[in-house]
């Protein structure tokens, strides 16, 4: 028997929807990286943990001193690897996999939030999950060269919200860019 847990994407885009080039963040905000930790490692009761799912590329082009994380199990999704990589603690090889880890016995009654970190492909398929309801996109207000876009995704199903819990709702700066901190909620059948 599986037991939903809400999917949730974060990620910080640029103007044209960039996430990444070369294999790093094209900009330096440790104020936003910081929302970014604080945000996938939160639990409501202590002993609980969040399910991470990371692609292979966005896996290894984590920053160095990242790990460990707080109340954090990591799963790793790649076709082509056959063992689980150092400091992860699954491999999967889709993400409906990844999913029913944070769902099935063991690990269901400890996990609370299954975060997807990305890359492109890994947003694409959590955007069309049915356990997926809020996406963190910080909006970096400026230009950068990217290689990694976010995906496209539909703006009449996910609405923004004007406040929402935890998350400051006013323009940020640092390091002379702008970013506003932003989520928005999958629509459901009822609130129509």
């Amino acid at each position: 028997m599986k037991e939903s847990k809400p999917v949730r994407l974060i990620a910080a885009i640029c103007n044209d929807r960039g996430i990444g080039k070369d294999g790093a963040l094209p900009w330096s905000l440790p104020t936003e990286f910081q929302y970014f930790l604080n945000t996938i490692t939160r639990v409501s009761r202590p002993g609980n943990m969040n399910l991470i799912i990371w692609g292979h590329l966005s896996w290894n082009s984590r920053p160095e001193n990242m790990l460990p994380l707080a109340n954090s199990l990591h799963v790793v999704l790649s076709k082509t690897l056959t063992t689980v990589p150092d400091q992860a603690h699954f491999l999967c090889r889709d993400f409906e996999s990844a999913v029913r880890l944070a769902a099935e016995p063991p690990l269901a009654g400890i996990m609370e939030t299954i975060w997807v970190l990305g890359g492109t492909q890994v947003y694409e398929d959590a955007l069309k999950h049915p356990w997926c309801d809020l996406l963190y996109l910080t909006d970096v207000m400026a230009d950068f060269d990217c290689d990694v876009f976010f995906p496209e995704f539909d703006r009449k199903l996910f609405r923004l919200q004007d406040r929402f819990p935890d998350v400051p709702s006013d323009i940020q700066e640092e390091n002379g860019i702008k970013f506003k901190y932003q989520v928005f909620k999958k629509e459901t059948a009822d609130a129509v």
